[in-house]
Parts: structure tokens; sequence; C-alpha cells
């Protein structure tokens, strides 16, 4: 019994009480030691059972086959944007399970309320909703949604007072710091310095989706560049047929024909941009051309040296994680997903490491 320490030898100079002692400390060693042992061996008993009682289907491979979602895509059918976030919530779906009901808005932001309005109706399990109509105008059916007990996820656009209110999560960019962010990169590639003339297109009296551009407007004017906005329409025209834009485009180069850069608010624009320049006369490098998002035309845009910058906020995983967060919420009871998907910027140095994907439509 090496851990009672050395026994006393035996010996007139050892008394017998000596002796007890030692055997008195062995046995109340030995027995804090067995009892050691049962707890560790009740403890792993007791969590086998626990994980044993888990929901069957978390262990299946389509353990979330019982949920039904309803996912907001953003745009129409085929759009540049909507289809890498389509084909990442469909991925989703196929791995999980859950029955998935597929809503196409046109980036209008009134039919988005809308359509939120009919799918809390229905009640579904859960709800991935486009934050594009903002807090004011989701708030009042978040409430719904939350007093039905349907659990809620929001992508590309965040709604912090909606979800401070009534939960969800969100999965997307950081609208005013990507933007800003943009706006610094742009400064530092096209090399802008104060009085150059950029122009920036965008959304800006949307309150919850402009304020992407109006921080990519914020970080050019404080660098001292004049900056001509260009407001979209809030209906979404301009997203989902990018050529409606040509003759404001077109119009606003000719009038300021020393222009160095011009900014545009989504991967459907961006990936126009040979358009817009060869109808306004320009050629490959004449203009500083940035914006945000990957695409097919977004690669072949600077391939043909039509585009120099843009930010990346990985839309695969704005379609895959609300769809994965929605399963884990209501088959596990697990916290809402919160993620920022803006992952960098890409250039013409960098963007053949992701031209690949982009043309899969997954990138």
């Amino acid at each position: 019994m090496k851990h009672c320490g050395e026994k006393p030898k035996h010996s007139f100079e050892t008394p017998r009480l000596a002796r007890e002692q030692w055997e008195d400390k062995c046995m109340s060693i030995a027995m804090r030691t067995t009892v050691l042992r049962s707890t560790v061996v009740a403890a792993a008993t007791a969590l086998a059972a626990a994980i044993s009682t888990l929901p069957a289907q978390a262990l299946d491979a389509q353990w979330c086959k019982d949920v039904r979602i309803r996912f907001f895509v953003g745009g129409a059918e085929g759009d540049a944007f909507g289809t890498i976030v389509y084909n990442g919530a469909k991925q989703a779906a196929a791995d999980l399970g859950p029955k998935v009901d597929y809503i196409f808005s046109q980036w209008d932001v009134e039919k988005m309320v809308q359509q939120l309005r009919e799918a809390v109706a229905v009640k579904p399990n859960g709800i991935a909703m486009m934050g594009h109509p903002g807090d004011a105008s989701i708030m009042p059916l978040a409430e719904q949604a939350h007093k039905d007990g349907i659990k809620m996820m929001y992508q590309n656009v965040p709604v912090p007072k909606v979800v401070e209110a009534f939960g969800g999560g969100y999965v997307g960019a950081q609208q005013e710091q990507q933007g800003r962010a943009l706006g610094a990169e742009a400064l530092k590639l096209a090399g802008l310095k104060a009085g150059d003339k950029a122009i920036m297109i965008g959304p800006f009296e949307n309150e919850s989706r402009g304020a992407r551009e109006r921080g990519t407007v914020a970080a050019l004017k404080e660098a001292g560049v004049e900056v001509i906005q260009l407001s979209s329409p809030p209906s979404g025209e301009w997203a989902s047929d990018p050529n409606l834009a040509i003759p404001v485009i077109t119009a606003a180069l000719l009038n300021n024909p020393d222009v160095k850069a011009v900014g545009y608010p989504g991967g459907q624009m961006l990936g126009n941009v040979a358009t817009y320049m060869q109808a306004a006369g320009r050629k490959p490098g004449d203009i500083f051309n940035f914006g945000f998002d990957t695409s097919p035309q977004i690669v072949e845009a600077f391939k043909g040296g039509w585009v120099q910058l843009t930010a990346d906020q990985q839309p695969f995983l704005q379609g895959y994680l609300p769809i994965l967060s929605l399963c884990q919420q209501v088959v596990l009871g697990l916290a809402p997903m919160n993620v920022d998907t803006g992952a960098g910027f890409v250039t013409p140095q960098n963007y053949e490491i992701v031209a690949e994907l982009a043309k899969q439509a997954l990138r």
C-alpha cells in the first residue's frame, strides 16, 4: 500500500498505537478510492443514459426531417447573388432533411414584408428571413412569430432591434463595417486622394440595407474624396435587372468625366460593369470599379480588367447556416447562430482562387 506510506516496523520502539494508526489510514484511503471509482463509474453511466435519451432523429442522417421551414432567398430565381444563397440553402436541406419552402422576392422590401406576413400565418417551425425591410417593418411580424413559437433567423441584413426584442440569430456581413472596410480598401488600391471624384450607388434611403453603402461613402468622404451618390430604386429593380441602370450610370459618367472610381451595391450590378463602361465609352482600367460579392459574371469582369475590387460576404453560408441553426433550435433546443460572413476582399491578384467555385454559383 504505497499510498499509505511506509509501514512502521514491529519493534519495542514502535508502539502498537502507531501501527494501528497506520492501518486506519490505509483503510480510510482505500475506502475513499473505492468511493471515487464508484462515483466516476456512476457519472459515466449517467452520461451514457443522458445521451441515449436525446431525440433519436438527432442521430440520424436526416435528423431534421420533421421540421418545416420557410426560407427567403431575396432575389428572383436565377439572380446572381440569390442563386448562391439558394444553393447554400438547398445543400443544407439535402444534408439535414427539413421540408423547405423557398421564397423569392425580387429584392422588393414591400414584397418581402407581405411574404413574411404570409409565412407567419401558416405557422412553420422556423423562418429564415432577409433583413432588408428593416427593424420597424419586421418588428410586429417577429412579435407574432414569437407568440406562435416560430423560430426566426435573419440573413444578409441585420435587424438588431428585432433580435433584441424577440430573439433570433443573424448570418451575414455587418453592413456598415463591411462598407467602411470596402471604402478604405478602395482608397488604398485605387490611389484615391483628397479632391478626387467617385460615384457610389446604393439604397441610401433604406435604414438597414443602405448602411453598407453609407459606410463606404463615409470612408471616402473622410479621406477628402468627393462622392456623387446615385440612389438605387427601393423596389430592387436594378438588382433584378442590372441593365435598367444603364441610362443613369452612363449619364453620371458623361456629366462627370473626371470620375476615378465607381462603387456598386451588389454582385448583380458589379457583374454588369463591362456593359456600363462600354455604354459610357470607357475601356478596361479607365475607371476603378469596385463593389460587393462574387459571381461568374464578376469573375469574367476581373479577367477582362473591368473590375478591380470586391468585398466577399460568402452568400453560400447565408443560405446554409440559417437552416442549420433553425434545425438545431427546433430539434435540439440550441441557441440561434450569429455569424459574420464578411470574408475579405477579392482583387485581380487573387480572384482566381475563388473563380471556379464562383462559376459553380457556390462562392
